[in-house]
């Protein structure tokens, strides 16, 4: 039984249904609780140690092993499958999900990615998807775009969440810098599977060059990837640095007037968020649902080509409309609330069913 949490009957701890996330410190995880504290009877579970980790870490999950459910079956009420799937292959998730029904407990599964951004072969995610998906006794996605493509895939209906705010809201409400110029930003970060940042960057110098007042800035993390790209790039502004805490994350995109997303794969992002609460104007791939996320421009990048005359017209559009896009602070309260009760209708269903 997990530590602090007793065993009351279906209906959970002290009447509220109990989560065990996967993870449940992720900053999305924290934000599809109620803004205000209202718990709308769902208790979401910590993270539990990870051995031989440092605290804090969640990964790999141990929620994920079979051995964990069996053990703490006692303790939650639902297993709500968010990321830290990568390394699972279908035998294992097979064997979870074996241990959920055999335990008497629900499974709810978010696909955030129908593509893994960090495998360069999908096969790998398809098998685990093809495992998770049919067996969820929930699904929730975060566009109508990736709701059709598990419906077309797999015959499952997935209700659409859309993705809560990233930044924190009093971060949301706080004015944009003054500046001069026109600053485009894109960030390797340390380099995913699916990024592809130094023709993008190549493409995006080609671009700026010319317009006025427009710079162009390159950020990498300060590993072998992220050094990679700033020695392919000599000639450029690459910044090499350690990845940034939030608070410096929320400044350097706070200072950029365009950020350009550089993946030629992917499903969604928090990137893209972030940048919508913070009023930065996003250049992002035609692959993928990010238009369905949020306003942003786009440019024609997939696995198969880069269309650099796409993505010329995005930042010159961008640069002679200066688009305001920004979410509203009392917006996102709002839809965060909802959120948070859509989430808790979820859970009682799928805690009813199982339990009948």
């Amino acid at each position: 039984m997990l530590p602090g949490v007793s065993r009351t009957g279906a209906s959970g701890h002290l009447g509220r249904v109990r989560i065990a996330s996967v993870p449940s410190g992720h900053v999305y995880v924290r934000h599809l609780a109620d803004p205000d504290g209202r718990d709308h009877g769902v208790l979401r579970l910590p993270d539990p140690p990870v051995p031989g980790a440092p605290p804090g870490r969640w990964w790999p999950p141990p929620m994920l092993d079979p051995s964990w459910v069996r053990e703490h079956s006692d303790g939650f009420d639902v297993l709500h499958v968010h990321f830290g799937y990568d390394d699972r292959t279908p035998a294992q998730l097979a064997a979870l999900v074996t241990a959920l029904r055999d335990a008497g407990r629900a499974l709810v599964v978010t696909v955030h990615d129908l593509r893994n951004p960090h495998h360069t072969d999908a096969a790998a995610h398809d098998a685990a998807l093809g495992v998770l998906v049919p067996a969820a006794d929930a699904l929730l996605t975060l566009t109508a775009g990736a709701a059709g493509e598990i419906a077309r895939r797999w015959g499952r209906e997935a209700t659409v969440v859309p993705h809560p705010h990233a930044v924190p809201p009093e971060r949301i409400a706080a004015p944009r810098p003054p500046r001069a110029g026109f600053l485009v930003g894109m960030h390797a970060k340390s380099v995913r599977a699916n990024a592809d940042p130094v023709p993008v960057a190549r493409a995006l110098a080609a671009a700026v060059d010319g317009l006025p007042g427009a710079r162009l800035r390159i950020d990498a993390h300060d590993d072998p990837r992220g050094r990679a790209v700033a020695s392919a790039l000599p000639d450029l502004d690459v910044r090499v640095h350690a990845p940034f805490t939030d608070d410096e994350l929320w400044e350097y995109l706070s200072a950029l007037d365009l950020s350009v997303l550089p993946y030629r794969f992917g499903t969604h992002s928090g990137w893209l968020e972030a940048c919508h609460d913070l009023g930065t104007a996003v250049l992002a791939p035609d692959c993928g649902f990010y238009a369905e996320q949020a306003p942003c421009l786009l440019y024609g990048h997939d696995e198969h080509r880069l269309d650099a005359a796409s993505l010329h017209a995005a930042v010159r559009r961008a640069h002679a409309e200066r688009p305001a896009w920004r979410a509203d602070p009392a917006a996102r309260r709002v839809q965060r609330e909802r959120i948070a009760a859509v989430h808790a209708e979820v859970y009682r269903s799928v805690t009813a069913r199982a339990a009948a």
